[in-house]
């Protein structure tokens, strides 16, 4: 099959991706081989920067960035309806996080599945909406890579639907940036998704992972990534005037960081267009209730200040030991950086094991969340880590 020839290629350009030269003018210490960056133009498609922008690197889940093209383009051809339900199979309820926690035999609709995919990322949805439009998810991440092509994006594979890890699933920061360019061009009345702050699952409201809708004027989407082999991943488009500029940003060390960088990029993106570089918002530490998703563009609204809040799941007499139990905490609440930290408690030596970078309310999602998975969990304020009152 043309697709799993091209296996071995894939595999060997990703050991000899060389190493990064990192944006000048940006001043984000990125620091990492895996680096790669560009902006463009949405309109015309021209690149106003770019870093590494045709080396491959893993999508991670900015791989749901196609999963929800081709959800669109089914609902555009009156193939699927919004309101059909999405079967979950045993396979789809079997991906690892982030996930809705789909159980087998259940079903969603597909207005579910995608708010689902934009705010959580959930891996479980992906998997049973690719199984809805492909048949099974094989056959499904085939006619990604099929569309990709038919796109542009020359030099991206797909394997799955959600983006979890696979060695041959690989693209590029120009193909992600034409891919986005495709969704808001070929779909602009169902993009709009990718700007819900929020989503209601089962009771359980469920915060967008993408904080620069929050803190960057004119930011309305449009998809976050993470795994390992790939670092911190970000596509946003975000518009000024008559200007609507889209930047990709992968390997990023951290959330922040990657936040910061794009935010960068793309003020200088506005500066080479003649756009006046607005002020950065503040991001709220109690993000909005949920928006309807007929009503999931940005409104405009005072917004408090953001206060960077921790978790503390364990003290360790080893730093392999708080790595390992950081590392679980990330997977089990699905949010935060991992952070150790050593310290001194009686004289002897321990270190911290931590999820940084979150709001207040995150911060206390996550411990909820850990509460659960009977992970201690202790939330601390941002002055100095001081632990919260509770």
């Amino acid at each position: 099959m043309p697709i799993r020839s091209g296996t071995a290629w894939v595999s060997l350009a990703l050991l000899i991706v060389a190493p990064c030269l990192l944006a000048r003018a940006a001043q984000a210490q990125i620091g990492s081989s895996r680096y790669s960056s560009i902006v463009i133009e949405a309109a015309s498609g021209n690149v106003l920067s770019a870093v590494n922008a045709d080396e491959l690197r893993h999508p991670a889940s900015l791989t749901k960035m196609m999963t929800l093209y081709l959800a669109f383009e089914a609902l555009r051809d009156r193939r699927i309806g919004l309101y059909q339900p999405v079967p979950v199979s045993a396979h789809a309820a079997s991906m690892s996080p982030s996930k809705l926690g789909l159980m087998p035999g259940t079903r969603l609709t597909v207005e579910e599945a995608i708010l689902g995919l934009v705010t959580k990322s959930a891996n479980d949805a992906a998997a049973a909406l690719g199984e809805l439009l492909g048949g099974d998810e094989e056959r499904f991440a085939q006619m990604m890579t099929l569309r990709a092509r038919a796109l542009g994006m020359t030099r991206t594979v797909f394997r799955n639907a959600s983006g979890l890890p696979d060695p041959a699933q690989v693209t590029t920061a120009r193909d992600l940036a034409t891919l986005g360019r495709h969704l808001i061009r070929d779909f602009p009345l169902e993009y709009r998704y990718f700007s819900t702050p929020t989503f209601t699952w089962r009771g359980r409201t469920i915060f967008n992972h993408d904080r620069l809708l929050q803190t960057y004027p004119g930011a309305d989407g449009i998809k976050t990534g993470y795994i390992d082999a790939s670092g911190h991943n970000l596509v946003t488009s975000a518009v000024r005037g008559d200007v609507r500029l889209v930047g990709v940003v992968l390997g990023a060390a951290s959330n922040p960081e990657r936040d910061i960088h794009m935010s960068n990029l793309l003020d200088q993106g506005f500066e080479r267009m003649d756009v006046p570089v607005a002020p950065r918002i503040a991001a709220p530490s109690h993000l909005p209730a949920l928006v309807p998703v007929a009503n999931a563009a940005p409104l405009a609204r005072p917004r408090p200040q953001l206060a960077r809040w921790s978790v503390q799941v364990g003290a360790f007499g080893t730093l392999a030991a708080a790595r390992q139990a950081a590392a679980n905490a990330r997977r089990a609440a699905d949010d935060g950086d991992i952070r150790v930290e050593q310290a001194s408690v009686r004289g002897r030596k321990t270190w911290r094991a931590q999820l940084t970078g979150l709001s207040q309310s995150e911060a206390a999602q996550a411990c909820a969340t850990l509460a659960r998975h009977r992970i201690p969990c202790t939330p601390l304020r941002p002055e100095g880590g001081q632990m919260a009152s509770r």
